[in-house]
């Protein structure tokens, strides 16, 4: 068994940032596999250029590859039967699938408005003017006009949250009582901004905060050990509350 995953990095080729290769580093060490994990960068489309598409994560299995993070989980769940699953049936995945669409339309772009101007700063610089270039393309305007107001955007992130927030005050896990694909969906969203931006997007009193940092705990603490480029800022404190005041490429 020999398992290789290309995986987005930064100028600091130890900084891996990709939401989506977040999600699957934790499903193999779920599954208890091993995986040789390759830097690469937006510019280097190239390199992957064998698996048909352009963007990570690329899992490599022998002589056989696996593209979309969705369906390198699906494959995992498959070929690795005899390991503890990702998902615990088809209701399982219908409801992972679920997280997944809220997770890449809704909390994803919340997060974006905070995040984009420092991701830039954490690439090489051919990958910094390709990333400034194709999403102010797209968005219309410089980055750091983008993730500004801070103020409102945060509130934004907070209104998003309060479903995800509410659910784990009772749930512990969206697995339920242990983590599965749809905690790893999560977690790699929140892992991007923190690998890879200077906004502190949980406050320690949130509910959230909690769940984030046992998830950062899991298998041996392969979150929490992943550098960081930035060193983020506290925002200031509030009182505690219930409710609330693309694949790399």
């Amino acid at each position: 068994m020999s398992l290789k995953m290309y995986d987005l990095a930064g100028n600091d080729p130890e900084v891996r940032f990709s939401p989506y290769c977040w999600r699957i580093k934790m499903a193999l060490a779920h599954k208890g596999l091993t995986v040789e994990t390759i830097p690469w960068r937006f510019t280097e489309k190239h390199v992957i250029a064998f698996s048909g598409q352009e963007r990570v994560p690329v899992l490599i299995d022998g002589d056989r590859h696996v593209t979309d993070s969705w369906e390198i989980a699906l494959y995992l769940d498959e070929a690795y039967g005899d390991r503890p699953a990702l998902f615990a049936g088809e209701q399982a995945r219908a409801a992972g699938f679920f997280v997944k669409r809220w997770c890449e339309t809704q909390l994803h772009p919340a997060l974006v408005r905070l995040a984009l101007a420092d991701i830039v700063q954490v690439l090489t610089p051919a990958d910094a003017a390709y990333f400034r270039q194709s999403r102010e393309q797209a968005l219309g305007r410089p980055l750091e006009d983008y993730c500004e107001p801070r103020e409102a955007h945060r509130k934004a992130l907070d209104a998003c949250l309060a479903p995800l927030r509410s659910s784990l005050k009772v749930t512990g896990f969206l697995g339920g009582g242990a983590p599965n694909f749809a905690d790893y969906i999560v977690f790699g969203a929140f892992q991007w901004v923190r690998c890879s931006s200077r906004e502190p997007v949980l406050q320690p009193h949130d509910p959230l905060a909690g769940w984030f940092e046992r998830m950062l705990g899991l298998h041996d603490g392969l979150g929490a050990k992943a550098p960081r480029a930035f060193a983020q800022l506290p925002l200031k404190d509030g009182p505690p509350r219930d409710g609330p005041p693309r694949e790399a490429g």
